[in-house]
Formats: C-alpha cells, structure tokens, sequence
C-alpha cells in the first residue's frame, strides 16, 4: 500500500486532453483511463511530472487518493484549506453547501468558479443559476484537481479565479474492491463499498457511499439537527483491444444521490451565541431539506492516429431539491430571519418569538418551501493533436453544447408555535411564492496550442462563449402556468477571453512562469447587470533547492467590473439577480513548500511536512450602494466581504509501513462580513481561528487498516459566518474511527 502524507499537487493537465505525459507510473498514458495525471508525488517531482511540470504555464494542484484518505475528510472545506489560492467559508461544519472562492472571486454558494466532476459542469444550472445548492459528496471522491491561471480558459464560462474537477472512482484494471466503516460521536456514520475489475475488452467499477449524522447542535426542545445522504456509482466501459489500428472505448457512467438534511438558515445572535454557539432556536424545528441528484454521462474516446485523440461526452444532470426553512417572522408586519438576528434589540418581540418560551398566534412563522428542480445536458467534444521532436508542440481543440434551467415553483407555510412546537396553520398554494423558469442555452469553443522550445514553452489560447439567458415569470397567482400573468426577460451575450502563458525552465531544480487573460463570468438576466469582466496577472517560480520544494506565485486580477448577487444564503431575497458591483482589485501571494525532515537519514522513518500559505488582498475601486447580498454600502478602497487575508496550513506526517500519524494546523484570518476599512466592529467581524486535526492509521495486514480521525483535536469555539441569518460555528471536537478492507 502506498502512502502520501504530504499534499501532493501536480501540474494539471487538461481534463479532457493531454494523453501522452510522464509519470513515475508510466511513461505513456493508456488511452481507456481517466484524463487526469497519475499519482504523482510533490516529495519525488516537484509539482508533477518530469516532463510536464517543467513546462506548465498556470498554477495547478492535484489532491490524490492518498492525500484525500490521510485524514478521512468528508467536507470539502477541510480537503481544499490546503490549496493556495482558495478562499471559502464555512456554513453547516460538515461541507454539505460550501462556499468556495479562488483568488478572491466571490465566495458564495461558489458561484463564481467553474465546477466540474469528471470533467463535465456539475453546478445545477452552470449558466443560469450556478449556486451550488448541490456539491458531490467529497467522501466518494478520487481525486480532486484545481486550476489557476492563464490555461484555465479552457473551462468556462467562470475563468476569473479557476477551476475544479472532482474525479469519481475510476475503473480498477484489475478484479479489486474495498469496503470500510467508521463511527463518530454524535452518531456519525460512515459506510463505503467498491468493487469492481478489468478485462481486456471490458470494465466497471460500483461505489456505495453513506455519510450521517444526528448533527452537534442542540435544537430547543430537541430534535435531530444533522442529516442523512447517500451516493450511488456505476461506470461500464467497452473497448477495443490495445493494439487496434484504431483504438476506441466507450464508456458509461450513471451517478445518483440522495439527502435529508436538518439545516437551517436561522443562526444566533451574537449574545446568544457567546453563551451557546451550538443552539438553534425552537423556530427552526420544521427546517429540512430533501434533495435527489442524477446524472448519466456517455463518453467515447478515439484515436485514429498515433499523435491524435478524439474524446466526445454527452451528459446530463438532474437536481431537485425542496428547502423547507424559516423565512420570515410576522407579529405587526413582516421581518426577514435576518434582520432579527442582526437587530434584535429593535426587534424585541420577533425576536422573543423565535426563542418560543410562550405561544404565539397562528400565522406568525413564514416557513418557505424553496422548491426548485434543476436540469443541465449537452454534448462537448475535444480533438488534441500531438506533433513535432525537437520542437514539442500541441493543439487541442474543444466544442461544447449546452442547455441548463431553474424552475422555481416556492410556496410559503405559516406556522405558530403551540407547547414549544412548530403547528403549521396555514397551507399555502404551491407556487404563490415563486413561480418562474430560467433557462440558458451555450455554444462554447476554445482552441490552446503549445509549444515548447528548448527551455521555453508557451501556451497561447482563445476561448469563445455565446450564451442566451431567457426568464419566464408566471407570477404568484398562476400555478397552472396559463401565461395570464407572464413576464419574460432575455439576454444574449458572447465574448471572446484569450491568454497566453509562458514557462522557462532554467534547470531541472529552478523554473519561472506566468501569464495574463482575460476574466470572465455572465451576467443572468437582471436588466442592466453587465458580464463580469476583469485582466488577470500571475508570475510565479517552481524550485528545489537541497530537498526543499515548493512553488512561489504572485497573481493581480483587475476587475473591470465585478458582480454580486442577491442569494438567500447571503442574507439577501433569494432572487438570484446580479447587480453591477463596479471595479474591484484583487492581489496576493500563493505558497507552497514540502520537506521531508529525515530524507537525508537512513531511518525507514519518514517526516515529511508541508506548508502552504496565501495572502489575499480584495478591494473595491469604486462607491455604490447594495441592498442585497453581501457587499452593502461601499466607498473606494474598501476590503471586500468574506475574503480573509491571510491564511495558511501546515501538515506534518510521521509514517513507515507499520503506521503513520498526520498533524494538520490551518489558520484563517478575520474578515469582514460587510465592505470597509481599518478595524472590523464586532457586528461584522468573522474571528480569526486556529484548528488543529489529528489522524492516524495502523496497517495490520495488506488489506486491513485500522484507523481513527479527529477534527478540532483541542475542541476551539469558532465562528466561521454571519450568513446566512445570524452567528454560525465550526464544527467542534469530531472524532470517528474505523477499519477498512481492500483486496
């Protein structure tokens, strides 16, 4: 069993291009196998391959399976702290909704990154509503790779900060399987099984995943506050012998998962919180969401030439997803969750409502069923062309069709409580709260050549998007959908986003890179919100030096104009419309350094660490007023919301083939929860924290493991938001363990 207890991170090549690259496994990369690199290790080759790396233009990390199993993280959050560059902030403490920023786009609902699994957009609705109310399960994950840079235009349409691929289980090449269990506290559970084989002409793989738990807040008067998901996995591959003239393989792969999850928008105020951060109000008691995703991809691989490959996929996702939580409190007129928690000294009685220690009248808790169903499919295709010997050149080709939607069909309960219980008292008609369809239709393209001459390689490329946004609104007295009350809004948008990036390798142990292109996001169809747009830098060096590896980047994103959004899980409406935010700047340092401290020993011991570091600076350039979303008023010069400055990760990993003990510290720095300057007030301040996890694993035989993992190993009390209503903590002192099996 092979073991890698550093963050490991390579230099990524394209999701769906590169085949011919060098790895400490092969030399050549089998046509039939997932297009990512293999395992390639940041302690042997610094930031990837032999080859590759030396060249690479853009910053980019790959977390492998070892890396994603040393600490057995189940919520993305903790998997990427790791990462320079990516900022994001906590919500529910177990990652089931992140929200995720690279390099200081806007973090919420990570909207504003390129989201993909294997390859394809995963977001619900990539174009039309990209709020990621669906993430996968970050436990069923492989791998996980994240982009920077210049080369990132090869995934659309966010091309500001970067993109992610979550890479599922891949197809084993040989019979082989494992199954594994763990058990927490607070009745935590979690149950993988896997299995699957290769043959010549032939293979598949199966994963079950479940991850539950009765959740570590205490809801006044009890009840379950955690949740309950399960994913499902099949892939099946045909293909043709190895040797064929023309190699082909087709492959199937069929995705489903389910949740039930108690989580609400309700937080705490800051008083209540400082006694208890782990309470949630009585009027919470009726919040759940029910969510079912599906997703079925066909993908088919050619190479009809030696130095050409042709991949097509053709996909679609299925999301549907039903949020039934506490919107509103009205005892004399209508007050939103979070302008009580914010207020509640001017909001004595909703706010004493909330706490429910006497019976209210009926209809005084608006409870919003948040019903919304979700559909994406489309058809891409990628054509990469590998020519040239002393001079190394590559052409890869892309096309993608694309349709998504949101179908809005909200409703809005009332309830009171009665006895220190939620009683629904009135049901409301089904689409009088919201009833809309909002649809995107995509044509994109890109072309990226690279070349490399000697020591130098240059990676100009040019992406092309051309996107039609339609709103159909049927009003809240239309639930039938006739079209008597029918508004419509369009909008049509294309633009073209080059970059070019540059790599010269000076030796094998010192390189320097950079590059510039062009940021962009779209726009919706919000009358008068323009595409985000915005000029993006970075330069940066990859070294080894006596064993000390690691890479130095500098990046700088001008914004021409940056836009917010009016979401619910930032305290605003739920509109989803964009809103021009005007132009922002946005700079940092990234920092990555591996050393193994008994390298040079001749101990079977290994102690490799490894610290990564970024420094964000994210400031608006121009004055404007918001009423939704998180930005508020805003004057020149301003730090923008949400974005700490600075934050960094240390791993330190203790290892031989017996066991090995993983130590990881990760500091985030306070930020602001609205725009200013200078000190932040305690009303819109998220503390700065320092957290500290624990794993460690006994390797009883080959195929047994033993193991155990603990979160928050010293149990600190932190605050990770203000969003959506109210105070929200991290998770506290977790601790699970387990056994696996694999053979």
């Amino acid at each position: 069993m092979r073991k890698l207890l550093t963050i490991t991170c390579a230099a990524l090549i394209p999701f769906l291009g590169y085949t011919q690259v060098e790895t400490q496994n092969d030399s050549i990369k089998k046509a039939d196998e997932p297009e990512i690199l293999n395992e390639i290790f940041l302690s042997s080759n610094i930031l990837g391959s032999k080859f590759e790396i030396r060249n690479r233009t853009g910053s980019a990390y790959y977390l492998s399976p070892q890396d994603l199993q040393q600490f057995g993280y189940t919520d993305v959050n903790k998997v990427l702290r790791a990462v320079p560059g990516v900022n994001l902030f906590e919500e529910d403490g177990f990652g089931l909704r992140p929200n995720i920023s690279l390099r200081g786009t806007s973090p919420e609902r990570s909207s504003k990154i390129t989201l993909m699994e294997d390859g394809v957009l995963i977001a619900p609705a990539p174009y039309s509503a990209p709020a990621a109310y669906y993430f996968p399960t970050v436990g069923r994950i492989e791998a996980i790779e994240v982009l920077k840079g210049s080369s990132q235009i090869q995934y659309g349409p966010y091309t500001t900060g970067g993109a992610i691929n979550l890479v599922s289980k891949s197809i084993p090449k040989t019979l082989s399987g494992n199954a594994q269990f763990s058990y927490g506290n607070y009745n935590s559970r979690n149950t993988e099984a896997t299995f699957g084989d290769s043959r010549e002409n032939f293979g598949f793989v199966t994963q079950y995943y479940n991850y539950n738990s009765d959740g570590f807040k205490s809801l006044d008067g009890g009840g379950n506050t955690g949740f309950d998901k399960s994913d499902y996995l099949g892939k099946f591959r045909v293909n043709t012998n190895s040797d064929a003239k023309v190699y082909q393989s087709l492959q199937f792969k069929l995705q489903y998962s389910e949740e039930i999850s108690n989580e609400t928008y309700l937080g705490l105020t800051q008083e209540d919180y400082n006694d208890n951060p782990f309470r949630r109000y009585i009027a919470s008691g009726a919040d759940r969401m029910d969510t079912e995703h599906w997703q079925i991809q066909l993908d088919h691989l050619i190479k009809p030439l030696r130095n050409v490959n042709i991949r097509t996929t053709a996909y679609k996702n299925n999301f549907s997803r039903n949020w039934y939580k506490l919107d509103d409190v009205d005892l004399s007129g209508r007050v939103s969750i979070s302008n009580v928690l914010a207020r509640p000294d001017e909001f004595v009685n909703e706010y004493n409502a909330l706490l429910g220690n006497s019976n209210t009248a009926d209809d005084v808790f608006g409870v919003k069923a948040n019903n919304r169903a979700y559909e994406a499919k489309g058809i891409q295709t990628v054509a990469n062309i590998n020519f040239g010997n002393t001079v190394l050149q590559d052409l890869e080709i892309g096309l993608r069709y694309h349709e998504d939607s949101e179908d809005r069909f909200q409703w809005k309960d009332k309830y009171a409580i009665q006895n220190r219980e939620m009683i629904r008292t009135t049901v409301a008609l089904k689409g009088s709260d919201a009833n809309r369809i909002t649809s995107a239709e995509a044509i994109a393209a890109h072309l990226l050549y690279k070349i490399t001459v000697n020591k130098l390689t240059l990676t100009p490329g040019l992406r092309y998007e051309n996107m039609t946004f339609t709103r159909n609104d049927y009003g809240k007295n239309d639930p039938n959908r006739n079209g008597f009350e029918l508004s419509t809004a369009q909008n049509k948008v294309d633009v073209w986003i080059p970059g070019i990036g540059a790599n010269y390798r000076f030796s094998n142990d010192f390189s320097i890179f950079g590059g510039v292109h062009k940021g962009f996001a779209p726009p919706g169809t919000t009358e008068g919100s323009e595409p985000e747009q915005s000029v993006n830098l970075e330069l940066g060096t990859r070294f080894d030096y006596k064993g000390l590896k690691g890479e130095l980047v500098g990046f700088y994103n001008d914004y021409d104009n940056l836009l917010g959004s009016d979401l619910a899980a930032s305290g605003g409406t739920g509109s989803l419309d964009q809103f021009n935010a005007g132009q922002a700047i946005v700079k940092g340092i990234e920092l990555l350094i591996n050393y193994d401290v008994l390298s040079s020993s001749q101990s079977k011991l290994k102690l490799p660490i490894t610290l990564s570091y970024t420094l964000t600076d994210a400031r608006f350039q121009t004055d404007f007023a918001s009423t939704a979303g998180i930005f508020g008023e805003v004057e020149d010069g301003d730090q923008i919301p949400y974005i700490a400055k600075n934050q960094f990760n240390i791993t330190a990993a203790l290892e031989n083939s017996i066991f090995n003990v993983s130590l990881s510290g990760r500091y985030t720095d306070a930020f602001r929860t609205e725009a200013g300057t200078g000190s932040i007030p305690q009303e819109f301040e998220v503390g700065s924290h320092f957290i500290v996890d624990l794993s460690a694993k006994y390797f009883y035989s080959p195929r047994i493991t033993v193991f155990t993992n603990i979160n928050n190993l010293f149990d600190t009390t932190y605050d990770v938001a203000r969003l959506p209503a109210g105070m929200r903590p991290g998770a506290p002192f977790m601790i699970n363990a387990g056994i696996g099996y694999s053979f």
